[in-house]
Formats: C-alpha cells, sequence, structure tokens
C-alpha cells in the first residue's frame, strides 16, 4: 500500500474552487481504538455542498459562513458517508476485523447513549469518504458482509436513511397514519417514502412529475406535483381529514402556509431547508392545535444500528442515480446541484473506473 492516497480536499468556504483533487494527501495513520477503511464507495450529500459553501448561517447571523455545527478546520477532506473494508486496525482492535465490509456510521454523538444526538460529522468535523482511505472509530464501522446491497447501494444509506429513519423516529410515525413528504425524488425523500410506506403509512409525496413513476414505485400513495399552483388542495384531495405527518427536508414558506393541513396533534419534522432557513409562522395554530414542530438532525446510535440490520436483511432498495469517479468529484457536486436526479449521487475511487 502506498503512503499517498488521492483525496478532496476543501481548504476554504466558498465555491468548487476551494475543493481540491489531490493525489498527494497522506494516508492516515491507525491509532489505537481505530480502523483504517478502504473506500469502495461514497455518496454525495446537501451536506457535502453546503458545508463547502459555508451555508449553515449562526444563531443570531443566518448569513454566516459556517458549517453544520459552526467552524470547519480546513484542510478537510469531505464526504460524510462511505462504505469500504478495514484494511488495518489499531491497537486494542480484534485483527478478525480485517477485510471485513462495513458501512461507517458518519456521526459523532454527545454521548454513548444509546439515543444521543449527533453534534459532528465525517467530512466536516474529521476527515471523511471522498477519498481511498478514512480511519474511524472501530465502534463505528458496522459490518455488511453478509448483506445482498452493493456497494454503491450500501454507501447511499448513512446520511439519507439515517436521517430519514431519525425523522420517522421522532416524529412517531406508525401503522394508518398519512404522511406528506416534501423533496420525495432526492435522497433523504425517496428514502422517507420506503420507509414510511414500509411502516405501513399512507405517503402523499411531493416531486416533479416527471419522477412521479419512480416515487410511486417507491411506496408513495399519490403524487403531487411540486408545481402545482395548488399543493395545499392536492394534499386535502388526497387527504381529506389533514395530515398526521410532514416529514419535510424543503422548508421555506411550505412552513407557514400548510402547517394548517395537519391534523389536531399532528406532527411536522424537519431535516432541511433547500426552500428557504428562515420562516413565519403564527405560533397560535401551532399551540391551539396540539400540533408538534420537530427538528431532526440525522440519527442515534439506535437508529443507525437498526439502519445496518434492515441492509444486512436487504429489506431496503437505494436507488442509484448515477456514478462518477473520485478524479471527477466537481462534475458530480455539479451534477448533483442540478437536482434532476432520482435517488443517490454516489462517488468511486478513481482506480476502480
Amino acid at each position: 500500500m502506498s503512503d499517498v492516497m488521492e483525496a478532496a480536499v476543501l481548504t476554504a468556504f466558498g465555491g468548487p474552487d476551494v475543493l481540491h483533487l489531490r493525489e498527494d494527501v497522506p494516508v492516515p495513520k491507525v491509532p489505537a481504538g481505530q480502523v483504517l477503511v478502504r473506500v469502495t464507495a461514497a455518496s454525495v450529500n446537501n451536506t457535502d455542498i453546503w458545508t463547502r459553501e459555508g451555508a449553515y448561517g449562526l444563531p443570531g447571523n443566518p448569513d454566516a459562513k459556517a458549517g453544520w455545527r459552526g467552524s470547519v478546520e480546513f484542510p478537510r477532506i469531505q464526504g460524510a458517508d462511505m462504505v469500504g473494508r478495514i484494511s488495518h486496525v489499531g491497537e486494542g482492535v480484534d485483527d478478525s476485523l480485517t477485510g471485513k465490509r462495513v458501512l461507517v456510521d458518519p456521526a459523532f454523538y454527545e454521548t454513548a447513549k444509546h439515543d444521543a444526538h449527533p453534534i459532528g460529522l465525517l467530512g466536516s468535523e474529521k476527515d471523511g469518504g471522498f477519498a481511498e482511505y478514512v480511519v474511524v472509530d472501530a465502534a463505528r464501522a458496522h459490518d455488511v458482509s453478509d448483506s445482498p446491497l452493493s456497494d454503491e447501494q450500501l454507501a447511499c444509506l448513512p446520511t439519507a436513511y439515517g436521517t430519514a429513519l431519525g425523522m420517522l423516529e421522532r416524529a412517531g410515525v406508525g401503522h394508518g397514519e398519512t404522511v406528506f413528504v416534501t423533496g420525495a425524488s432526492g435522497g433523504v425523500g425517496l428514502a422517507l417514502v420506503q420507509l414510511a410506506a414500509a411502516r405501513g403509512a399512507s405517503v402523499i409525496a411531493m416531486s416533479k412529475s416527471a419522477k412521479a413513476k419512480e416515487v410511486t414505485a417507491a411506496g408513495a400513495t399519490y403524487v403531487i406535483d411540486r408545481d402545482s399552483d395548488s399543493i395545499g388542495e392536492n394534499i386535502l384531495d388526497a387527504a381529506p381529514d389533514g395530515l398526521d405527518v410532514m416529514a419535510d427536508v424543503v422548508g421555506g414558506e411550505m412552513v407557514t402556509s400548510m402547517s394548517p393541513l395537519l391534523k389536531e396533534g399532528g406532527r411536522w419534522v424537519i431535516a432541511g431547508a433547500v426552500g428557504g432557513s428562515v420562516v413565519s409562522l403564527d405560533l397560535r395554530r401551532l399551540y391551539l392545535h396540539n400540533r408538534r414542530l420537530i427538528g431532526s438532525s440525522m440519527h442515534t446510535p439506535a437508529h443507525f444500528r437498526e439502519l445496518v440490520e434492515e441492509a444486512n436483511t436487504g429489506r431496503i432498495n437505494p436507488r442509484v442515480a448515477e456514478t462518477f469517479p473520485l478524479n471527477r468529484i466537481h462534475e458530480a457536486q455539479c451534477f448533483f446541484k442540478q437536482q434532476q436526479h432520482i435517488g443517490k449521487v454516489v462517488i468511486l475511487p478513481s482506480s476502480r473506473n
């Protein structure tokens, strides 16, 4: 194994020009309790784009350049989601793990509890998977050797499916409930459709009409055109009694205009703000109807273990929209931002192409 590797290195907040493809990055050392993973596939998320752009803002200053938890230490190797094989183990780690195919939990947690909240992320607070190798805690590398899913499919899971699972769990989505999913053709949105339908919920999905067939195939009962001038009316046509849950990855003015569509005691769970991060909300409509507005950032350790179990049994079927070699990372992020795809964009080590 060479002492250097190829990696996409973020050098500052900014446009694509601050993300540099390098072939001379040192392969990371393996401290005690950690493992070196040879990355076989990684996927692109909004988090990667927003981190590069510094688009998360700060409390009291929503326009400030910042990562999702504030400052980012540069240079930084991006990429939260990855699957690969354990190449080396650090002191105190079982040697039998060497060679195992693993799915990496990208989150850092506030405590060791099973329901701990994430407070950091690979590719943001520490180096991630847009590289040939990455070092992670051994406990974060979950064995998926027996999964029927391909490496490309497995790489779709951590952030998108982890975020979707966290949203559904925190909102308490159950059998027979009616769930409205925004951004339903994207990574998190399509995962929400699949996972909510698997729980026995009736899913109303919002997407471009051209993508309705694929969203329906994922489990949606109704698909509403996101470009319609009558989205609220369309929702009520599909769910005359209102919605139990809105699973939202878009945000923006919909939070204001559509929250009245929730039933008494309904829940609005939100994990994104691509449609706008600052909104106006009539709090009377919230407390008078016992509705809940729930912020949901990624997953807990328990959620991720459940996700790994789903991956190993093959009960989920992630959709890969497109693959790019690592040396075309800029093209991959441009393709991702165009939002014309359905599913996930996956990065493969250049040596695989």
